[in-house]
């Protein structure tokens, strides 16, 4: 999507969702800024905050997290995450969709090369 992301995801091991959080979202941000420094820095601006402890912000301060604990849950948000760039125009079919997993599970191909079901 064009100003946002969804993910589906499964902590393995010692790690909690929290701890995955709190590390993606910084390390991304931090990818984010440089890139847009190296290569886009006119779109550098729009992410300016005036906040005490940042300069930039990339992220929603309280992203939304849902628990997927049944089959069900889980097809109804992944059929909705496959298909939310074909209702915002931006593709013909889900598996079109670069940035999307419906490739995998329509096609069994994984560009991304870390999907799992």
């Amino acid at each position: 999507m064009s100003n946002h992301v969804h993910l589906i995801w499964q902590p393995l091991g010692e790690f909690t969702p929290d701890s995955i959080q709190h590390s993606l979202m910084p390390f991304t941000a931090r990818k984010f800024k440089n890139d847009f420094e190296q290569n886009h820095s006119q779109v550098l601006s729009h992410f300016k905050v005036e906040a005490k402890d940042r300069i930039y912000q990339f992220w929603e301060r309280n992203s939304l997290g849902i628990d997927l604990f049944t089959e069900t849950v889980f097809m109804q948000k992944l059929d909705y995450l496959h298909w939310n760039p074909f209702r915002a125009g931006l593709c013909q079919l889900p598996e079109d969709y670069y940035y999307s997993s419906a490739k995998f599970y329509e096609q069994g191909v994984d560009d991304f090369e870390m999907l799992t079901h």
